[in-house]
């Protein structure tokens, strides 16, 4: 037992520290080296030399936990361990024969562009298939194919710094390195992979701009042969097939490539119109990635032959072509890391997406704002409609509460009933307490700018407006909807000889209300669900323009033959006003009726706090236990229950479309965090700013405040970030890239 023991001890220290144990003990670099070099066997097997080439690697970038050095620093050690291995080798002949022996049989064993074409770009033709590839490659361990260099190239440097100190290095050292590594056959070799590189992707590209989705959105229309994207593929022929220093076809085949690039912001343009999908931002993401590696490959392809690109003059060290070889890997480097992460996919394509339909959705149902004291009234009125209507919804809800029937029928039926009662209030006019509109986010996205002074004093403008609309729809909802349940009680109990609800039910509606309980953790739910369903809405709305159903609706021809073209393009046009708030108001149904079914599928003891109906509920257990109640603590708690729910369920709902605004505008974290603590910091010290109609003159005074806050602050949170703003949004690649120009110059 204690020998297995041991076993197993030694097994879990290799695992931890890797295979870098062999030599990573030793305190002498030189015997670290020794031990490191003298492992290389040229006729072994294509893993273990690859595997060989990872350790050399690690060794290179080895850094302890430890370290008094900064980032600098260890690029400066990283570039000495590089030179004392070369130097090392130099000394030690016959070793040296065996190492390059085995590094020039794995680069020869290695066919195709893959490592041109693949690294670090996506190349899956779809969304979904590129992600469960990349959950894939998460979940399962790494394989090194003898037939993909690029599989070996990224696992040697795993790190994204390693782009870093790998484009410091100087000539002389990539000059030495070659030598070691590779020949003249193997230098003509990569030129031709890096040829079928450009042509690949050229391909590809080709393949996307010429699809329907890509040309339909494209301007002016133009045939398929008339298109960049041909043109591309034809120029880009001509020049493969003629010298790389053909400085015309040189200049025809960059001004294509910039062309095409020039397409891809016009069917960004164009995303409004047409509806936004996932998979379309993804291949329109996937075409300017590979036209940004056709472009790099075009530059190492067009450089001054030398060799690490080229065997034209064997002997010469030509620091151009050097200099954009070392950039392109580095550019495999960081696009690899930028590229490969499961995260970073999903944030680039929902992001765009996200901004492209607030965007969208920045002119809808402005109406449901109110801007002045005028818009306040106007919603407080659409709240008294909501608030009758409510008032029925409730008291029918109590009455199917007590049929006794299954929970998923029981849900059913509630999300008949929320179903049924908000799309009244929507035909009527009406305006439900606490449900966001679509143009929530919208709206906010669009008062951002940069998010400077200004930017963030309309944003706070921007949410006090918001806010002020929910509450006056509250208020209009309260108003009208604790009467008119009690008139519909004393309606029903003089009609029918009967209360609404038994008295026990009664008194657990008042106990289930209450404050002091789990009310604030369902009234937070609903927040997220009220959320969810303008969410809905709003994606509702893009797929109808995405499918383009006003005009499949207005030209349908037994439409247009059973109500007249008139009529059908009015029924058309009453679908696209529309259509955001039936979606959402079903959407808000079902959510609202189906979650604590679903939470007590998985025995989770949640329920919905709706204030609308929370205040119906309260009123109707009150008329049943009679007026006595009212004196009671069970009835004041459940009162301060309502409040709360109010209160917390248009926070939590505001908080995420304002999140959902935020991340629209791709903005960094820290901006993020400045903007939340700006109006987080509004609501604390005023908070009947977001509650009560604004007059002019404390608007003025908001204004005035604000320019003092944003002074005061400008050396602080706000200043720091509007500050770094660009500096934190740059790729990385394009900093490596201005890094090796004054490096390479």
């Amino acid at each position: 037992m204690k020998f297995l023991f041991f076993k197993m001890l030694v097994v879990w220290r290799r695992m931890r520290h890797g295979m870098q144990a062999r030599y990573m003990d030793r305190q002498d670099v030189g015997r670290q080296l020794e031990v490191l070099m003298r492992r290389i066997d040229a006729a072994a097997s294509w893993h273990e030399r690859a595997n060989w080439m990872i350790d050399v690697a690690e060794w290179l970038r080895h850094r302890p936990a430890v370290s008094l050095l900064d980032r600098q620093s260890w690029h400066k050690v990283r570039r000495q361990r590089l030179a004392i291995m070369l130097d090392w080798l130099d000394q030690h002949r016959d070793v040296r024969r065996e190492v390059q022996k085995a590094l020039q049989k794995t680069l020869r064993e290695a066919t195709g562009p893959e490592l041109f074409s693949t690294t670090g770009l996506p190349h899956e033709p779809g969304f979904f298939g590129e992600l469960s590839e990349r959950l894939a490659r998460l979940v399962l361990p790494r394989h090194l194919s003898p037939t993909d260099l690029s599989s070996l190239f990224t696992a040697m440097f795993p790190d994204p710094e390693d782009a870093a100190w790998l484009v410091e290095l100087d000539n002389e050292l990539l000059v030495r390195l070659w030598k070691l590594m590779a020949d003249d056959g193997i230098s003509h070799m990569y030129w031709q992979q890096i040829e079928e590189a450009i042509t690949y992707l050229t391909m590809t590209v080709v393949a996307d701009g010429i699809s329907p989705a890509f040309r339909q959105r494209l301007e002016p229309k133009m045939p398929m042969r008339a298109t960049p994207f041909l043109a591309l593929r034809r120029e880009m022929e001509t020049w493969l097939r003629a010298q790389p220093g053909d400085l015309g076809a040189l200049r025809s085949v960059r001004m294509l490539v910039a062309v095409c690039h020039a397409q891809t912001d016009r069917i960004y343009a164009h995303l409004d119109e047409y509806g936004v999908s996932v998979s379309l931002v993804y291949r329109v993401e996937r075409m300017r990635a590979h036209l940004q590696r056709i472009g790099r490959l075009i530059d190492v392809r067009s450089g001054v032959p030398g060799p690490a690109i080229s065997p034209a003059v064997p002997g010469l060290a030509a620091k151009a072509g050097a200099g954009r070889m070392q950039l392109l890997l580095c550019d495999l480097i960081s696009a690899h890391h930028h590229r490969d992460s499961v995260r970073g996919l999903m944030r680039r394509s929902f992001a765009l997406l996200a901004r492209k339909m607030v965007e969208r959705n920045a002119d809808h149902r402005e109406q449901a704002i109110a801007r002045d004291g005028a818009g306040y009234r106007k919603v407080m009125r659409a709240g008294l409609i909501g608030g009758a209507v409510i008032a029925g919804t409730a008291l029918v809800k109590t009455s199917l509460s007590s049929l006794g029937v299954g929970h998923f029928v029981d849900g059913a039926l509630a999300s008949l009933n929320y179903a049924a009662s908000f799309l009244l209030i929507a035909a009527l006019g009406g305006v439900l307490a606490t449900r966001q509109p679509a143009v929530t986010a919208p709206a906010l996205a669009s008062r951002m700018g940069e998010l400077d002074g200004q930017g963030m004093r309309e944003l706070i403008a921007e949410s006090g407006q918001l806010l002020r609309s929910q509450s006056a729809g509250i208020f209009g909802n309260l108003l009208a909807v604790v009467p008119v349940t009690a008139a519909l009680c004393a309606l029903g109990w003089f009609a029918l000889g009967g209360k609404s609800m038994p008295v026990e039910t009664a008194r657990q509606t008042l106990a289930s209300l209450s404050l002091v309980g789990p009310t604030p953790l369902y009234a937070a739910l609903t927040g997220i669900l009220l959320w969810l369903a303008s969410l809905a809405a709003g994606f509702a709305d893009n797929w109808f323009a995405l499918r383009r159903v006003r005009e499949v609706v207005s030209n349908h021809r037994r439409l247009v033959h059973g109500l007249g073209a008139m009529r059908a393009q009015r029924c058309a046009a009453w679908l696209e006003r529309n259509v955001a708030t039936i979606a959402g108001s079903l959407a808000l149904a079902v959510l609202l009726g189906m979650a604590p079914v679903v939470a007590a599928f998985f025995s989770l003891p949640l329920d919905i706090r709706h204030v609308s109906l929370a205040a119906g509920a309260l009123t109707a257990a009150a008329f049943s236990l009679g007026w006595e109640s009212l004196m009671t603590p069970a009835f004041w708690l459940a009162a301060g229950g309502v409040a709360i729910t109010a209160l917390l369920s248009v926070a939590v709902a505001f908080a995420c479309a304002l999140a959902l605004a935020l991340r629209s505008r791709d903005l960094p974290r820290r901006a993020r965090n400045v903007a939340m603590r700006a109006v987080l910091r509004r609501f604390v010290v005023r908070p009947w700013y977001f509650i009560l109609p604004e007059h002019s003159h404390a608007a003025l005074q908001d204004e005035a405040e604000d320019e003092q806050d944003d002074d005061d602050d400008e050396g602080d949170d706000a200043g720091a970030a509007d500050g770094k703003w660009h500096q934190a949004s740059l790729v990385q690649s394009d900093d490596l890239h201005h890094q090796a120009s004054r490096h390479v110059a």
